[in-house]
């Protein structure tokens, strides 16, 4: 099958659009990306979602308008990424939408109780055409999980290793880990905390809102991180919250952001060095919950996502980690900036044909099940004569 992958991760900085050729079954799985391309959101509607994140800027009736909005946008990036790929439109078996992550409802305890990604599935699947699946992460959570990370299952897949265990650590607005032991052991995955969004955040009020993010780590590479302040930051209670945990904005977002720029100032911090200072608690923060998490000897790290480009952030982590080897997605062949895109057009193929996607060792859920919402498309049933002549 071709299928389409769609992301907007925490950062909400575009929608990434990955196309690839998926064919078998797990766990001989053989998938070859195709295509990728990322697409801003129009200036308004990201200005939208981020006054929705925040209950005291938000409505209900913005919401509903936003998961139409939001769900048109997403069928114009798939319509635009088969429109650059050459590829027609009528080509594509599938269309996997993650949507955009509004609301992650995690409990004092760390539970999590619901969970809302905006971007209707049906919207997509009209201005398409395709079937689409959507709405992942709820079925995890309504078998007790965290509803993430689900790159896990599509990590475990792509990347275990009968030699190593991999760590396979993706840095976009939050961080998450999934840990795959050499040994056949189920796997290991959990939100490290903070990854480019305090980052972010810090590029933002440093420039004066010329910068959304630190370009190559200049910022950071001006500063001097402070003990005193990322000493005070790896005090957060997530941090020391044992897996399976899941978090998001709610947690490290603009508010928490807020935080932390008034302390780095009282402390007579110049604004480089509170970009220095957060980018070294998501390098180190990361480094700590390997060591107080991971049972098993990890041999090798491959970071993903948009933290990944970040060099100052990567050498950071790499003098946390050393000597274990931190390498790329690059390094084996795959795009960081693609990796979610990929995973959801992974689990939008399975899905489709009934087959579990999340993994309940990494997810903390009862059991194995299939994640999403399938809404029909034009070529509907086609596809069910597809997988129905593969069962």
């Amino acid at each position: 099958m071709i299928v389409i992958g769609l992301m907007s991760g925490t950062s909400v900085d575009g929608i990434d659009a990955v196309i690839a050729e998926i064919h078998g079954t797990p766990p001989a799985l053989h998938v070859v990306q195709l295509a990728f391309t990322s697409q801003t959101f129009a200036p308004g509607l990201r200005e939208r979602i981020l006054r929705s994140f925040r209950p005291e800027t938000s409505s209900v009736d913005e919401i509903c308008a936003l998961n139409f909005a939001i769900g048109e946008a997403f069928g114009a990036a798939a319509r635009q990424a088969a429109a650059e790929a050459g590829i027609e439109l009528a080509r594509v078996d599938l269309i996997a939408s993650h949507g955009q992550t509004l609301w992650h409802a995690v409990r004092s305890d760390g539970s999590v109780d619901s969970t809302l990604q905006l971007g209707a599935g049906a919207v997509i699947a009209e201005r398409t055409g395709v079937t689409t699946v959507s709405d992942f992460r709820t079925r995890d959570v309504a078998a007790g999980g965290q509803g993430a990370p689900l790159v896990s299952h599509p990590d475990h897949l792509l990347y275990a290793s009968p030699s190593l265990t991999r760590a396979l650590q993706n840095i976009g607005g939050i961080g998450n880990v999934t840990i795959l032991p050499k040994d056949g052991q189920p796997a290991l995955a959990f939100d490290t905390g903070p990854g480019n969004l305090i980052i972010d955040y810090a590029a933002r009020r440093a420039t004066d809102g010329r910068l959304q993010y630190d370009v190559d780590g200049r910022l950071a590479a001006q500063g001097t991180v402070d003990a005193r302040l990322q000493a005070e930051l790896l005090t957060h209670p997530y941090l020391s919250l044992r897996p399976p945990k899941t978090t998001g904005r709610e947690a490290f977002g603009d508010q928490y952001g807020q935080r932390v720029w008034a302390r780095g100032l009282a402390l007579g911090l110049a604004p480089a060095d509170i970009v220095a200072t957060v980018t070294a608690f998501t390098a180190v923060s990361i480094a700590q919950a390997y060591q107080q998490f991971s049972p098993w000897a990890i041999d090798q790290v491959i970071v993903g996502g948009g933290g990944g480009y970040n060099p100052v952030l990567m050498a950071m982590l790499r003098a946390q980690l050393a000597p274990t080897p931190v390498l790329r997605q690059e390094d084996l062949g795959f795009s960081s900036k693609a990796k979610e895109a990929l995973a959801f057009a992974i689990l939008g193929y399975e899905a489709l044909h009934g087959r579990a996607g999340n993994l309940p060792s990494c997810t903390g859920a009862r059991r194995a099940v299939p994640l999403g919402q399938i809404t029909p498309g034009d070529n509907y049933l086609d596809l069910l004569r597809q997988v129905l002549a593969h069962v």
